[in-house]
């Protein structure tokens, strides 16, 4: 089986082959840090968690690198608001950041640069381009000659021409007069009154956006990567930008695939504050989102996402956050099955020997098109149905429909997969303060209690303890031999 990924260089699907056989460099550009997360950043860092995560599982030595952005018009924005240092909202938003990720479990990069920790490549690449002609100072301020670099927007599709044409709309302020042509771009920014700025040979100032990432997957990953992956509102012009300024010195290809996510709405409409429909990460997970004010579970919204091609359009509603819900719950009680129900029937521990080879293979059959996740959850799905019936079964009639020893392997299967897409159920802490609840020989004791209360005709004490019972997380079950079971919620 071979694995094709969809290059938008290319705009084709291509057989994934790596620089380096085995090895996979991978650079996923990273948040501004100047606000908190929002479902756009929630949407393409799990999608590139699970692409990372499948390439592990395949057998890809990885290595994952994410930047953050530290230096920016919108950090400097949000500090003065927030009476504030640009280096203390950068902090501030970035320890956020790694909370939001969490929650979604999100694993941590291998690398994170920031672009204040890398002045000197960045200077150091700005001036190899103004050596070769690329790049030309103005007033303090660096340009890049967009004209120069033949192979301009290959990548984005777009020309010379659809650049001159619609320049005027992207000329700061304070920039025209200083640039060559009105599409070329900043490299270095020179400093502003009661700004953050650093020395460099043309003088004291800070770097543009798009150089900062060219000069971080050169000194983290190399000349050429594998994957440069990002959501494709990156497309132009920033991966365009870096592919200009990378190439024009190395003369090699900055990455052999560019993959992109497609962008999130709200009911069809873009997100947006204007509009009343933006919300961040943490707003939607605790239930303080207008549009949804009650709280989602965290893999409900990794499942959401994994359940849409991830180079189309992702729809927030209502209905599509409540049935990611319920379609949560039930891989949840199936993996809750194995933990609850594993020492009854005797399974042990986890083994190789016993997952499914064919199961696992319908799933890298699926998958291996191009991520497709959603294809592959169809397999999750089907096992994890058969063991959520087998599992009510067990609750409520004490057996198992299917043979134990198949659903051992089933379950462990299951177990396999989800880690791949990074779903996991949380099972409470085994410790004193966690253990709040009635241990099993109090239950006992209460199931008694009310079993005697009833033989005597005192139903009202009987409901009293089933109650007492179900507050306290425990359902009972009476069955028709007399008997009553239960189970924990």
């Amino acid at each position: 089986m071979t694995l094709c990924v969809y290059d938008t260089l290319t705009r084709r699907q291509e057989a994934f082959t790596t620089v380096e056989p085995g090895k996979v460099k991978m650079y996923c550009c990273g948040v501004t840090v100047y606000d908190y997360c929002h479902l756009g950043h929630a949407r393409a860092y799990i999608i590139w968690d699970t692409v990372r995560r499948y390439l592990l599982w395949r057998g890809y030595a990885v290595r994952y690198v994410q930047n953050f952005t530290d230096i920016d018009d919108k950090i400097l924005n949000r500090a003065r608001l927030e009476h504030s240092s640009m280096e203390a909202v950068a902090e501030k938003y970035t320890e956020a950041y790694f909370e939001d990720m969490q929650r979604l479990n999100v694993m941590d990069a291998d690398e994170y640069p920031r672009a204040t920790h890398n002045l000197d490549g960045i200077k150091r690449l700005i001036h190899e381009l103004e050596h070769r002609g690329y790049a030309y100072p103005a007033e303090g301020d660096v340009y890049y000659r967009v004209g120069k670099f033949t192979s301009y927007g290959k990548l984005s599709g777009r020309s010379l021409d659809d650049l001159q044409a619609g320049a005027s709309g992207r000329v700061e302020d304070g920039e025209s007069g200083k640039k060559e042509n009105p599409y070329d771009f900043a490299l270095w920014k020179g400093a502003k009154p009661g700004e953050p700025a650093w020395e460099s040979p043309w003088g004291a100032g800070r770097p543009g956006w798009h150089i900062e990432c060219s000069a971080m997957v050169r000194q983290s990953l190399g000349e050429t990567i594998d994957i440069h992956c990002g959501g494709n509102d990156l497309v132009f012009p920033h991966h365009e930008n870096e592919i200009a300024q990378s190439e024009a010195v190395t003369e090699k290809p900055l990455a052999r695939y560019w993959l992109h996510n497609g962008m999130v709405t709200v009911n069809g409409q873009k997100m947006s504050k204007s509009l009343g429909n933006f919300t961040t990460i943490r707003d939607l997970l605790d239930g303080k989102w207008s549009l949804h004010p009650q709280a989602v579970e965290a893999m409900a919204v990794r499942l959401f996402v994994l359940q849409a091609d991830y180079r189309k359009p992702l729809d927030f509603t209502t209905e599509a956050i409540a049935s990611a819900q319920n379609s949560w719950q039930t891989l949840k009680e199936a993996l809750l099955f194995g933990y609850e129900s594993g020492d009854k029937f005797g399974w042990g521990e986890l083994s190789d020997s016993d997952i499914l080879v064919e199961e696992l293979d319908k799933f890298q059959t699926a998958v291996d098109r191009d991520f497709n996740f959603p294809s592959g959850l169809a397999v999750v799905f089907e096992l994890a149905k058969e063991l959520r019936i087998n599992r009510n079964l067990s609750i409520h009639e004490g057996k198992t429909e299917t043979p134990v020893a198949q659903l051992k392997q089933k379950w462990q299967t299951l177990v396999t997969l989800m880690e791949v897409l990074g779903l996991q159920v949380q099972l409470e802490a085994e410790n004193d303060d966690a253990q709040q609840g009635l241990t099993d020989a109090e239950i006992a004791s209460l199931i008694e209690q009310r079993q005697a209360a009833r033989k005597s005709r005192n139903f009202a004490e009987g409901d009293r303890i089933r109650q007492e019972l179900q507050t306290q997380g425990i359902s009972l079950i009476d069955s028709p031999d007399g008997l009553t079971r239960w189970y924990r919620n």
